[in-house]
C-alpha cells in the first residue's frame, strides 16, 4: 500500500502534547530552524503549493500541525515548530522548546523525523539540542540539506559529506540527502524513503 502524498489534509495544529491524537498508528515528523525551509519542503513532498504555511517571516509554525496521509487513517505527517527565530519572546521560545522536547520523547508512534537544515548552516547548536531529544533508539532519523540550488553541484556534495562525518563523530547513525523544493531536486528521493518508512505499519 503506497502512501498518497498529493492527497495528505491538515486534521489539526494543537499547543500541548495533551491534545495530540491517540499515541497509535505511524507518525513522521518535520523539524528545523524557522528559516530552514521546512514548510517549503513539506509542500514540496506533497505536490502542494500551501499545505504548510510559507511565509516571508519565519516562525510562523506555533503549533504542532498534524496531516492524514492516505490510504491509512494512522499516517501521520506532522510538522513541529520551527526553532530559532530571534524575534519572539523568551516565553515563547521556551513554550517551543517545551512542546517539541515533549513530542519528541514522549510520542511512541514516532517512526522518523526529519531534521531539516540549510545547507549552508547545517548542525547549528540548535540541531544539535534538538537532536539530545530524539528517541534514535526507536525513530530513524533523515537530515534534509535543503535550498542546495544555492550551491554549485560540487559545493553541495562537499557539504553532504561533511554533515555526514559531522554525524558520525557525534555517533548518530542517520541517512542524509541534498533537497532544493525550488528545482524539486530530491523529492521523489524523500518520497520514496518515507514510503519506506511506513512499511512496518501495512506487516
Amino acid at each position: 500500500m503506497e502512501p498518497r502524498f498529493r492527497e495528505t489534509a491538515f486534521i489539526k495544529g494543537v499547543a500541548q502534547v495533551e491534545q495530540l491524537p491517540p499515541d497509535d498508528g505511524i507518525e513522521i515528523a518535520f523539524a528545523g530552524r524557522s528559516n530552514a525551509g521546512k514548510s517549503s519542503a513539506l509542500n514540496a513532498l506533497c505536490g502542494r503549493k500551501a499545505l504548510a504555511r510559507v511565509g516571508r517571516t519565519p516562525g510562523r509554525t506555533q503549533e504542532i500541525n498534524l496531516f492524514a496521509l492516505p490510504p491509512d487513517a494512522a499516517w501521520r505527517l506532522v510538522d513541529l515548530p520551527g526553532y530559532g527565530y530571534a524575534k519572539v519572546s523568551a516565553g515563547q521560545r521556551q513554550h517551543w522548546d517545551r512542546l517539541l522536547g515533549d513530542y519528541l520523547q514522549s510520542r511512541e508512534c514516532l517512526a522518523g523525523l526529519v531534521l531539516i537544515m540549510d545547507i549552508r548552516r547545517p548542525l547549528t547548536e540548535l540541531d544539535r539540542q534538538l537532536l539530545e531529544w530524539v528517541p534514535l533508539e526507536r525513530c530513524q532519523l533523515h537530515c534534509l540539506l535543503t535550498k542546495a540550488d544555492k550551491l554549485s553541484r560540487q559545493a553541495a556534495d562537499k557539504q553532504l559529506h561533511a554533515t555526514q562525518r559531522e554525524l558520525e563523530g557525534l555517533g548518530i547513525e542517520a541517512t542524509l540527502q541534498t533537497f532544493s523544493s525550488l528545482k524539486n531536486q530530491g523529492v521523489d528521493d524523500l518520497r520514496g524513503l518515507l514510503t519506506e518508512w511506513l512499511q512496518p505499519v501495512e506487516d
